[in-house]
């Protein structure tokens, strides 16, 4: 995930910074840190991706379209 994604993420569920920390556990400024680029430790970035996921976010690897997330359809 990268910085790109994770304001992307926020964006497609309407989550502020906030929102984020709290679904995911960690600090505000972590998720601050996370999209000024700065480097977090794995399982940090592992329970962000996790609390994304867990609201229907899929990441969207580089496949020639660029990266990107989309929301899951719920069946």
């Amino acid at each position: 995930m990268t910085p790109v994604q994770c304001r992307m993420a926020r964006a497609a569920l309407d989550w502020g910074v906030l929102d984020l920390a709290r679904e995911a556990g960690v600090s505000t400024q972590t998720i601050v840190r996370l999209e000024r680029g700065e480097a977090l430790k794995q399982p940090t970035l592992d329970r962000i991706r996790e609390a994304f996921e867990a609201a229907g976010v899929e990441f969207i690897a580089e496949n020639g379209g660029g990266l990107g997330v989309r929301i899951a359809k719920r069946s």
